[in-house]
């Protein structure tokens, strides 16, 4: 049985920091896969339209110069699709515009004033959207940010 991550009772604020929680995504049994390869540039689609489940890349830090591996989808989207002009439009809907700003920016976490900045949409209901009921793309609050 999965080990249960607890979360902090205090209510997020607009200073509280959010990233994608990457383990929400297993447990919850969702297709993490499937959603990143139809963010994918349609060049990168091609190429990963036959690729195996899970294939994996070296990278090297950038800051350590240590080399691990990392999904290979998973690595050319942040480092290339999430960075191409269109990726995110003002017309992509806002919970999706959180998530494409997360793995543009390396899933550097944020705070939603600075979402807010980013999407030019207020603050307050970015924080309402990411503290309500439910959890979008696996955005979540960082407990140790």
């Amino acid at each position: 049985m999965p080990e249960l991550r607890r979360y902090s009772l205090v209510r997020p604020t607009l200073q509280t920091k959010f990233r994608i929680d990457f383990e929400w995504w297993s447990q919850s049994e969702r297709d993490w896969r499937v959603l990143l390869q139809g963010l994918l540039c349609p060049n990168h689609q091609m190429i990963f339209s036959n690729a195996s489940e899970g294939q994996m890349v070296d990278w090297v830090d950038p800051v350590t110069a240590e080399v691990k591996q990392v999904d290979g989808v998973q690595h050319v989207l942040i480092t290339h699709c999430a960075k191409e002009k269109g990726f995110i439009t003002p017309h992509t809907a806002m919970v999706d515009a959180i998530f494409r700003i997360f793995l543009a920016n390396g899933n550097i976490p944020l705070t939603p004033v600075d979402l807010a900045a980013q999407l030019n949409r207020p603050a307050d209901t970015i924080l309402r959207t990411l503290t309500g009921g439910r959890v979008y793309r696996g955005v979540r609050p960082c407990p140790e940010c």
